[in-house]
Formats: structure tokens, sequence, C-alpha cells
């Protein structure tokens, strides 16, 4: 119940106390900027947010020789791409990387590494992100209107662990290993999942309202992942059916996550009817559960 307690409890940022970055020009070179973070904006003046690292390609540059900077003192940030390269900010890596604090909004798609290893605040993207958004969040909450690339909410290559905590909302559909050894916390994806969705899953809760691709759950020993909409492709024969039945906790669950996003295809009967629980993965620990939404 902890994930849903965070939903409540956050709040918009006061209009007044922003600051702005507005990217200067378009470039295929991709840019490393993990200073674009509350909590290094948070005690600094216009001057100095200016002039915090960042990398093009492998050169060292500062935040304003790439945006132009117009604020201080603020952890509530807003980025604009002011070229004419709609593109233009997805080239930009680690934005609201580590951060604990505040809430990034980004008007456009963002790049690689979107909110990797947040600990707390939010992050709004009224556009798309690319790889490895949410890799190892342990807080706060990620908003993507558009679609996720793959290894969302993930770890990264070598790691035990993925998403620790924190919710993640996809309205659109995200790529493959969303969930990959997610050991707390909650995505939810409002359109398709791809292929081997929860893959090694240790803990936490996986809501698709699409299609749920293939391989769901590979290789997971706890946590849930939910099929709403009961549209999922073949499960792993190393998952076996348990029982169809009314779900208690989904009544919570759903009622709490339409009050968030009124745009979730949430319908009165998804909220009291049945889902087929199918517990796996056998060749682990198996003690996962994939719920499908019995359609009647």
């Amino acid at each position: 119940m902890g994930c849903i307690a965070c939903i409540a409890a956050m709040r918009d940022e006061a209009a007044s106390d922003v600051v702005t970055l507005r990217l200067r020009a378009g470039s295929s070179i991709p840019v490393e900027a993990d200073t674009i973070c509350p909590d290094l904006f948070i005690g600094r003046s216009e001057a100095e947010i200016a002039a915090l690292p960042a990398f093009y390609g492998r050169r060292q540059v500062t935040l304003g020789d790439l945006f132009e900077v117009d604020g201080a003192y603020s952890d509530h940030i807003v980025m604009w791409d002011a070229t004419d390269d709609p593109g233009g900010l997805r080239r930009v890596k680690r934005i609201g990387q580590r951060m604990s604090r505040g809430r990034i909004v980004v008007h456009g798609d963002a790049g690689m590494h979107l909110g990797a290893e947040m600990r707390g605040g939010e992050i709004v993207v009224h556009g798309s992100t690319s790889t490895w958004a949410g890799a190892h969040m342990a807080g706060g909450i990620l908003r993507v209107d558009g679609n996720a690339g793959p290894m969302l909410g993930a770890a990264y290559p070598g790691e035990i662990r993925g998403m620790r905590g924190g919710v993640i909302f996809v309205r659109g559909s995200v790529g493959p290993r969303a969930g990959e050894r997610m050991r707390r916390g909650m995505i939810v994806v409002g359109g398709d999942a791809g292929e081997f969705s929860g893959a090694r899953m240790i803990a936490g809760s996986l809501f698709v309202f699409g299609t749920l691709g293939a391989r769901a759950g590979a290789g997971m020993k706890r946590g849930t992942i939910v099929a709403v909409n009961g549209r999922a492709e073949a499960l792993l024969p190393t998952f076996r059916y348990a029982c169809t039945s009314q779900v208690t906790f989904m009544r919570v669950y759903l009622r709490r996550l339409w009050e968030h996003d009124c745009q979730l295809p949430i319908t009165d009967a998804h909220v009291s009817g049945a889902y087929h629980r199918y517990t796996g993965d056998i060749t682990t620990l198996g003690k996962g559960e994939i719920l499908i939404y019995a359609e009647h």
C-alpha cells in the first residue's frame, strides 16, 4: 500500500518558483546531463545553475552552453525544446538522475536513463522516453504521457535488483523487459507491454491495460503482474493455473489508480470482476503471480 500512499501524497509545486531550461540548438550528438536535478538547483542562482557541468559527446560543457536558463533557487524545473528539431530533448540523457525532491516537467521526448536511481519527487514527460527510464528507481513518481522504451524500471546489466520503490505511469506502450528484476514499487502501463515484462521479478506490481507481451514473468520469484483487460500473449509453460476468483486488493488499487489518472480504461467490471490466477515461475521460487481479467 506504500505506492498508493505515495500517489496521494504528491502535490504540484508553485508555478511562481520555476527554473526553465530551453534547449538552444538541435544536434545528433548525445548530451549527458545528470546535473539537471532539483537537488542541485534548489540552492543555486541562475548563474550557478548555468555553470553546472554537462557532456556534449565527449566534450565537457556547461548547462548554460546547451540551454537558456531562466530562474533560480527552485526545485521545480521545466524543460522546453526551443529549436526546430522536435526530438532535441530526446538526445539529453540522465535528466533527474538520483533526484530526491522537487519536480521536473519535460515538454517533448526525453533521453535515456530519465529518472534513473531517483529517490523522490516527480518527473512528468509530455512525450515519450527512451531506454532505461526509471532504472533502479527507489521512490517518487515518474509519469509519461507517450510511450517508454525498453528496460523501464529495470536493472542495469550485472545488478541483482532493479526498481526498489516509487511509481511509474506510462499512458502509452512500453518496450521489452519492463520491470526486469523489480524489487518493490509499481509500474502502470496504459497500452501494450513488450515481451519479458517482469522478467526475474523479485517483488512489486506491474499493471498492463493493453496486451501483456510474450514470456511475461520469466524467472520471476515473487510479485504480481496484471493483464487488466484480459489480453495476454501465451504464458510460459512454467506458470500453472491456480484458480479464477475475485481479487480483493484489485478493488483498492484500481480505484486509486483511476482517481490519479481518470484516462486509464478502468471499469466497474475490472474492479469487482474475476481474474484467472497463474503462479510461477516454477523454475525459480515460484511464488509470483500473473492475473488475467476473466472476460465474460
